[in-house]
This record gives structure tokens, sequence and C-alpha cells, in this order.
């Protein structure tokens, strides 16, 4: 052991990430979350099988990340998704390839890897400490709620790994934002990412398609054409691949006070086949009837249309089929970052060093969704907070000793 007593505050995948480095590195390191066990988001997003990596070419993978890329890339480089596969093999989790190219466990749990995980982490000599709930720093030293009441722990180095503030019932609630505003650490507003949007359904279309899958279609927005599905929810729409849209149809409400996902209904058909095999139905059959025989849409998708054309282009083949090409969901604003899957924003990096450290406050790194990156869901998130943790934790024992040199 070095002697050196490290507080880690934050038991998710970044948190325990830094525990494992400075541990082998023989600090003695010690991780205080809040709720009454660790990786609870980290379990909850397991829950229907954890997509722990991408198994995409990396070149690709690496620059899932907007305009934080640059920034993370020496991150991810150390810690790519091959790395993350064989760490995860090294406590008894292998993994595979899904057809979208995501990667999981084989057992589709997250339970087995945590707990091996956090066995590995107490045989390392690290302890784990949970209803300890962090409210700020003392002099000296940094402050927690406990079951017995408040306590103050003395740290050489900090390392902060809170989350952002989705799932808040999960312990990621942003409650660490004024706690570090205050000592001048520069933090961008946390907003919702790979989130769901309102939008201004009929009362009729909610009452009767509200829950039902919308299968087989293509979504264009700013952030390219993607193939997929999503949900029509009673607020508007959910799903993946709505999730894939959201930077950019956030950042569209923010800029100019409107956005529009557009909807594909019958990507295996052109435009021009739509028109012809729509102007060889009888225009005395209802317009169901036409979509169903001309376009081969029905259920949702015939609903979907009817919701948004007008009586007169539904009446044209030239136009109808140009609206199912292209069908326009005008969405009114994300769903609230609590029923969001991650957030976008906190920590900006001019605030940080290289090394993760907080120029406002030496000897305090930080690392994960505290930071300000986004990514979309399919393993991007996690890797990020695996990657980001170790490098705080590079930098932190870096940090530790040049002081010991000093």
């Amino acid at each position: 052991m070095t002697g050196k007593q490290i507080a880690i505050i934050g038991g998710g995948p970044a948190g325990l990430m830094a525990a494992e480095m400075l541990s082998l590195s023989g600090h003695a390191v010690t991780v205080y979350d809040g709720m009454p066990t660790f990786g609870r988001k980290f379990l909850l997003a397991g829950k229907s099988g954890l997509n722990i990596t991408h198994s995409e070419d990396y070149q690709r993978f690496a620059v899932h990340f907007g305009s934080a890329s640059e920034r993370l890339r020496t991150a991810l480089d150390a810690f790519t998704p091959q790395d993350v596969r064989t760490w995860a093999s090294g406590l008894g989790t292998e993994t595979f390839t899904g057809t979208s190219g995501r990667v999981f466990p084989t057992v589709m749990k997250a339970s087995p890897l945590l707990r091996a995980w956090l066995r590995r982490l107490e045989a390392q000599g690290v302890k784990l400490m949970t209803r300890h709930r962090w409210t700020g720093f003392a002099d000296p030293g940094l402050v927690f709620e406990t079951p017995d009441g408040t306590i103050t722990v003395r740290s050489d180095a900090t390392l902060l790994a809170l989350g952002g503030a989705s799932w808040p019932r999960l312990g990621a609630d942003g409650s660490w934002i004024p706690l570090l505003s205050e000592k001048g650490v520069e933090i961008a507003g946390l907003q919702p990412a790979n989130c769901g949007f309102d939008v201004d359904w009929s009362d009729v279309f909610r009452d009767r398609f509200a829950g039902a899958p919308l299968k087989s279609v293509t979504t264009t927005s700013d952030a390219g054409t993607f193939p997929g599905e999503f949900v029509i929810s009673r607020h508007g729409i959910e799903g993946s691949l709505v999730y894939a849209h959201s930077a950019a149809l956030r950042e569209g409400l923010s800029r100019q006070g409107h956005a529009t996902l557009f909807v594909d209904l019958a990507p295996g058909r052109s435009i021009a086949r739509l028109a012809k095999d729509l102007s060889r139905q009888d225009g005395k059959i209802s317009l169901s009837n036409r979509l169903r025989k001309g376009a081969g849409l029905e259920g949702v998708k015939a609903a979907l249309v009817r919701e948004r054309g007008s009586q007169t282009l539904l009446n044209d083949p030239v136009q109808l089929a140009g609206l199912i090409k292209a069908l326009p969901i005008p969405v009114a604003r994300p769903r609230p970052i609590a029923e969001a899957i991650s957030s976008a924003g906190g920590i900006r990096f001019d605030a940080l060093d290289e090394f993760y450290m907080l120029k406002a406050l030496p000897g305090v790194f930080t690392a994960g969704e505290m930071l300000d990156w986004e990514a979309p869901t399919g393993g991007y998130l996690l890797t990020a907070c695996f990657a980001t943790g170790r490098a705080a934790a590079r930098g932190l024992d870096r940090w530790l000793s040049d002081a010991a040199r000093a």
C-alpha cells in the first residue's frame, strides 16, 4: 500500500472502474455511494440485456460522442470496445455480438458481472460504503450524510463519478451541480439525452394507438437516416430509433423553436412506384383500402398517414406517395430528464486539465456522465464511462506521484 487515501464518490461504472485501477496501484481506496447498493442504474439498464459495448470498426465507434469525440479519444484509445470485452471475460462474463452489432453478455444480465466485479474490488482491498450521500466539501475533507449522522472524511485525492441527472430514483440526480458551481467549476446545464419526445397527437390517434410499435421504417433528421422501429406513446414517440435522433431534435428545438422527425413508412419502395400503385386504386374505395392495397400500409402506419395528411393530399396519389416516404412528425419538446436514458451537459472540458482534474479544485478528479459529453445507446455510453473512469484514475495516480516527488 502507498499509504495514500483515495475517496471515490459514486459507485457506478466510472467510479468502480477508477477504484479497480487505483487499488491495483496500491492506494487505499474507498468508494462512497448514496444508495443502498452499487451500480443501480447499471443493473436496471441490464434488465433487458446489458448492452456493454459495440462491435463496429473502432474508428467509426470513436466519433459517436459528438463535439466531445476528440477530447475523449485518448481515454477511448486506452480502453477500446475489445478491451471492454476482454475485461468482462476476466470477470467470468463472456460476450456475443448481436445482429445490430451491439455486444451483450451471453447470460443477457448485468447482475453476474456486477457481483463478480464487486467481489474482485473487495479482494483488492477496496472499501465499499453505501448510504453515504456526499453533501459538499469541508476544511479539511468531504462531508457525507449517513444513517448514523453527518461525517467528514479526509482523503489525499478525490474522484467524483456521480452521473448526470437521468433516472434520479437510482441516484443520479444532479445534486452535485451546486456543490461544484460554488467552487467555480464551469458546468453546462444538464439536458435529456437518448430520450423520447412529446408530439401533439389528436385524441383519436392517441387513444387508439398509444403503445403501438412502428416497425420496419427509416427515420431522418439532421443526425442522418437510420432504419429500425419506435413506439407511439400517449405523450409522443419513444424507442431506440428516436433516441438516435434525440440530440439533433433537441438542438433543433433549442435553436429554431421547432424540429421534425421524418419517417419513411415504406423504405423498400420508391415514390414513383408508390404513386403508380396508388393511382391504380379505385378512387371510390376508402383511404384505408387504398393504403392497404396500393402501399401495403395498415394499422398504425395507415393511421399516421391519416393523422398527418390533409384531405386534398390524401386524394392525390403523387402527394400521398411523398407523404408515405417522408411523413413529418413535428416534436414539441423532449420528455423530462428523469425519464431519459442519459443526460447531456455537465462539467465542461475547459474546466479540466488533460488528466481529468478540476482546475478549480486541485486533487479532485471527475469521470463518467458528469462530464459534458453524450452518445447514442448501443454500448457507447457504457464504454465511455469505463474509459473515463480509467483515465481519471491514471490522472489521479500521476498527480499523487508528482506531489510525492515535489
